[in-house]
């Protein structure tokens, strides 16, 4: 028996299936991310700068573009609760914080290596940054100096604090969750969660699940306070690239080289939906308030026809006759 809340959101989806494209940059975009707010949309991509869009009814109208990365943009994420201020990591060595406002970079944060993944503490004072030799840097977020780091001996993939601050988690080649405490970075408990490289991890707005991705295609969803695997959806055929909860934390997008996002009910694992795609997807970011995902996908083949330029972002559920 599909739930009440399967049927609302597919009668949702059926009025509102339309996806647009909006162009960003000159090459593809590899992270999209929501301000708080959701009135902002932020871009990184290969071509070294950040996009900013600001969402308009039904459309993403581009406000800035951020330039001064001397190498890709390969990650991105928002103040968590300052809607003007975020931060980009680049394999220039560096992370760049900028504020929308004065659309200037705010501060420039050299680190050893190149930098890969990004996640800013849900109490917005810690940014943490990994590194290709799997170096994490804890930069505080207001003195732009780094706190700390911590060197693993196991190749760092994604990284991410829990919703309470207290906890960080990493998620790794071997297929596992290091779960350390927070500030200590004491290892609390190693869950093998994957028999294979597990790749990204998103803790659900509400604090009660959290989902990895992997490299087995497979996307399991774990319940935070237990640490127990709660159930596993198996859509998808390519190594699970990014991962989105909607912000009643009911949905889960996941994305991979295959052709469409899947986008399932978290309590039953059922699929709502699938958006098609024409090539593999890099990046899906659910709207902070509303049923809209943002999403990026790689150059079709490489092949540019004229109407289907690299570097597009684009947008999922407007409206059919939008």
């Amino acid at each position: 028996m599909a739930s009440s809340y399967y049927q609302e959101m597919q009668e949702v989806f059926r009025n509102n299936n339309k996806s647009r494209e909006f162009p960003a940059h000159s090459a593809k975009v590899h992270s999209v991310a929501w301000s708080c707010d959701g009135k902002r949309l932020a871009s990184g991509s290969f071509d070294k700068t950040a996009s900013v869009f600001v969402l308009e009814k039904d459309r993403l109208v581009k406000e800035n573009n951020y330039r001064g990365h001397g190498d890709s943009v390969d990650q991105l994420c928002w103040h968590p609760t300052n809607p003007d201020l975020f931060v980009t990591a680049s394999g220039d060595k560096t992370i760049r914080i900028w504020d929308v406002r004065t659309t200037k970079c705010m501060a420039t944060v050299s680190t050893k290596g190149e930098n890969i993944n990004i996640c800013w503490s849900p109490d917005g004072q810690t940014i943490a940054v990994g590194n290709k030799d799997d170096v994490v840097t804890f930069i505080d977020a207001k003195t732009h100096r780094p706190r700390g780091e911590e060197q693993f001996k196991f190749e760092v993939n994604e990284i991410s604090w829990n919703n309470d601050n207290d906890m960080f988690f990493l998620t790794n080649g071997n297929g596992c969750i290091n779960i350390l405490s927070y500030p200590e970075l004491k290892l609390i408990q190693s869950i093998n969660a994957h028999p294979s490289n597990c790749i990204c991890i998103k803790f659900d707005p509400t604090g009660k699940y959290f989902a990895t991705g992997s490299a087995d295609a497979l996307v399991s969803l774990w319940d935070v306070e237990e640490l127990v695997c709660v159930r596993c959806f198996s859509r998808l055929d390519w190594p699970v690239r990014t991962l989105s909860f909607s912000h009643d934390g009911k949905m889960l997008a996941s994305a991979s080289e295959d052709h469409f996002i899947d986008i399932a009910e978290v309590e039953t694992g059922e699929k709502l939906w699938e958006i098609q795609c024409e090539s593999p997807t890099f990046t899906v970011a659910w709207h902070p308030k509303r049923p809209l995902l943002a999403y990026a996908c790689d150059d079709k083949e490489g092949k540019y026809d004229s109407n289907r330029e690299a570097g597009t972002v684009k947008l999922f559920g407007l409206p059919n006759d939008s």
